[in-house]
């Protein structure tokens, strides 16, 4: 049982490694803030153990834990942001901030997309279908009205939500991406949800094989979340 625990733990502490050396590209100070919040929180949690009577090697380790577990959470929020950094305005970076998304909803990245790589990705999950523009907003308009037309055809009673992602004015950040699509309320239960997937599965299969825009492909910023996590 050791000897399987022991790989794991290499192979998670290189995953969080490298993690850190992605955000350190374009977040410079982030060793010197870390290592601030753990001085710093390590210090409050020892001067507050020390009120309590007790062992100070105890107040000491509890200290150091506490200053851990400070580190880890701002070292996951800085990671998050700097990946979003890092691919925000690069094609298909909406879709790498929707596969952030947990159980229970179902991503399809690049369902369309014209000449000039604007793109549309479909969500399907609690709320129902979610189309998401990803581009020129001038443009994406008649993409998406297609893209809706197309699925009204085949699931006509599940509700349909169209958002633009990107920064321009009306449009959601790549960042807020996920957080937007999962308040769009609960609409359709997981039942219905297998439904809609079957039913948008004779769509997809109508449709000619779409290659993907060229262009570099954004981190899966899913897989660096669960590295964080130590999944």
């Amino acid at each position: 049982m050791a000897k399987n625990e022991q790989p794991d733990k290499q192979g998670r502490l290189k995953q969080i490694a490298l993690v850190y050396r992605m955000t350190k590209k374009s977040d410079k100070k982030i060793g010197l803030i870390l290592l601030a919040v753990f001085v710093v929180t390590a210090a409050a949690a020892f001067g507050l153990f020390t009120l309590v009577p007790g062992s100070w090697i105890f107040d000491v380790i509890t200290a150091v834990l506490f200053g851990l577990l400070a580190v880890m959470i701002v070292f996951g929020r800085r990671a998050q942001k700097a990946q979003y950094a890092q691919i925000e305005g690069r094609p298909g970076a909406a879709a790498a901030a929707l596969n952030t998304l947990r159980k229970g909803w179902k991503v399809e990245p690049g369902i369309a997309f014209n000449k000039n790589q604007d793109l549309v990705h479909r969500v399907v999950g609690p709320p129902g279908i979610v189309l998401i523009g990803e581009g020129s907003p001038n443009r994406l308009k008649s993409l998406l009205a297609t893209e809706r037309r197309k699925h009204e055809r085949v699931a006509s009673e599940t509700p349909i939500f169209e958002v633009v992602s990107g920064d321009s004015e009306g449009a959601v950040p790549v960042p807020k991406l996920a957080r937007h699509v999962t308040k769009l309320g609960r609409n359709i239960k997981p039942a219905e949800m297998t439904d809609v997937l079957m039913r948008l599965k004779a769509l997809d299969a109508n449709r000619s094989n779409i290659p993907l825009p060229k262009g570099p492909v954004p981190t899966n910023l899913k897989g660096a979340r669960q590295n964080m996590r130590g999944r």
